[in-house]
């Protein structure tokens, strides 16, 4: 295959994972907006076990049978690769219904521990997509080791259109026929499984079309499951909890903030799963937030390992280098703009301003966030995920222990003060690993340090007049206009320091500007 072929199809997987993640995390604004904040607190509370199951479930196999497919091909055009899409298949449908069973078996103690009851139709709605996602995951793998990014790319947006589509649909119908806030929370998850089944029946099709499907006349043996077996687990498990930290951090946060809120008095499920909506608003800002970092590890982690194949360390320096300057240039603004414009991003947002100390430190820490997905990523490109995931657990060891001190002593706050604190801790690991590796300039040459001033000068500008004004007796339209204006103001303040500060190349702009005209 060209490696033009090969770069168009990456781009064309970055586009729609950025697409879907950004559709994924935005929709819990109108989610909000129709059904209120219980019904956003049970799927906030709900949907990161989901996840943390999915992942464990599909277990890194798209990328491990793609490697595995992409290494037989190198080494024989005409290798058999039916025992690995075999074994695949059978791994991810073993995993998908382990995992269903459990957390359907187990579905009222987690409903308890998820702040109670009411959250247990959603739990086990949810969890019937883990019957259907691990095996949608093992089609696109199959593709992704042939090169073929479309198939993949294709059903990530198609999962995430009608998911979201109808999980708004279902809110709105649901609300205007008086559910109950527990009844809506669980109906609304249908739209996650018809998401997954739209996805996996279009990969289906695509894959019985192909010309690439495997056909073999050797037998398929328990013997050859084995062997197969331990070399995708191998390849799939440290990516799979390299992959995981967002979900687990999320996944930690369901399971001890409603314990933390117990222990300062808040019993009822229906004011934890509230109190836990408010925090679920942060949630969703911060994942709006981090979108560009993740966008950038997909064709990161290829690329990374090509070059460490090579030996060519100065070219990972420089390809580490690069995507920190990217994920600085964007990471400090969105961070520093989300604490900013807190007071009217709330009302406009959410129609109050419940929880905005949280959304303020929330905002902030989603910086950290996404350098600390980006740094997860480089390690997994250099062949270190398995350290990767250790600096992980680590992480999460400390973020349950520190969520239940901190919400013991400050609530909700204590909850975004621990997200900071832990986020903070995991990049600095990060980078000390990667530095150990690689030494690289992580400043750019100061460069970041003037992205971080001119970020900091810009929040100060727009922010500033909002502590002035009764933000609260806000309508909704102004605040939006507002915010909307002060990203707008924002921006030209922002990039025009760094164009002043020649941390944007002068040339290359005046180049563009040259051949526009």
């Amino acid at each position: 295959m060209s490696r033009s072929i090969l770069i168009k199809g990456t781009i064309m997987l970055t586009v729609a994972s950025l697409l879907s993640k950004i559709l994924g995390s935005i929709f819990r604004i109108p989610l909000q907006n129709i059904a209120g904040d219980e019904v956003l607190g049970i799927f906030s509370l709900v949907y990161p076990v989901y996840m943390v199951a999915l992942i464990l479930s599909v277990a890194g196999i798209p990328t491990a049978i793609s490697k595995l497919i992409a290494e037989e091909r190198a080494l024989d055009p005409n290798a058999n690769i039916r025992p690995i899409y075999l074994t695949a298949s059978i791994l991810a449908l073993s995993f998908g219904v382990i995992s269903f069973t459990f957390i359907y078996v187990f579905s009222s103690p987690i409903a308890y521990a998820l702040g109670g009851p009411t959250s247990r139709l959603s739990l086990i709605i949810v969890a019937t997509t883990l019957l259907i996602a691990p095996y949608m995951a093992v089609y696109r793998g199959f593709f992704q080791g042939f090169g073929d990014m479309g198939p993949t790319a294709i059903s990530q947006v198609i999962e995430q259109f009608i998911r979201v589509g109808l999980i708004l649909v279902l809110a709105y119908v649901l609300v205007s026929r008086g559910l109950s806030n527990e009844k809506i929370a669980g109906y609304i998850m249908i739209g996650s499984v018809a998401g997954a089944l739209a996805s996996f029946l279009f990969l289906r099709v695509k894959f019985a079309r192909s010309p690439l499907k495997p056909v073999s006349n050797s037998s398929y043996s328990l013997a050859t499951f084995s062997h197969v077996g331990k070399k995708i687990l191998k390849v799939s498990i440290p990516i799979a909890v390299g992959s995981i930290t967002m979900a687990l951090v999320n996944f930690i946060d369901s399971l001890t903030i409603p314990f933390g809120l117990r222990s300062i008095g808040v019993d009822g499920a229906s004011d934890i799963h509230y109190l836990y909506g408010i925090y679920g608003r942060g949630l969703a800002l911060v994942q709006i937030a981090t979108v560009f970092a993740t966008s950038i590890v997909l064709p990161l982690i290829p690329l990374l390992t090509e070059k460490l194949v090579n030996h060519d360390r100065n070219g990972m320096r420089t390809t580490i280098e690069k995507a920190f300057y990217m994920a600085n240039l964007i990471a400090w603004p969105a961070a520093l703009g989300l604490l900013a414009l807190t007071l009217p991003m709330n009302v406009g947002l959410f129609s109050d301003l419940e929880g905005s100390t949280m959304l303020a430190i929330i905002g902030f820490s989603s910086v950290f966030t996404s350098l600390t997905v980006l740094g997860t990523g480089i390690l997994q490109g250099m062949n270190l995920a398995n350290q990767a995931a250790y600096i992980i657990l680590i992480g999460i060891v400390v973020k349950t222990f520190s969520n239940i001190f901190l919400v013991h002593l400050f609530g909700l706050n204590g909850a975004a003060i621990s997200t900071l604190v832990v986020y903070i801790f995991l990049f600095i690991v990060n980078m000390i690993f990667i530095y150990r590796n690689i030494p690289f300039s992580f400043w750019h040459g100061w460069q970041i340090v003037k992205m971080i001033v001119a970020s900091l000068s810009m929040a100060i500008i727009i922010g500033a007049p909002t502590l002035f004004f009764q933000v609260a007796e806000w309508p909704r339209l102004q605040a939006v206009l507002y915010v909307m204006g002060a990203i707008l103001v924002g921006a030209v303040i922002y990039f025009g320091m760094l164009f002043v500060w020649n941390v944007i190349d002068r040339e290359n702009v005046k180049k563009h500007v040259q051949k526009g005209g």
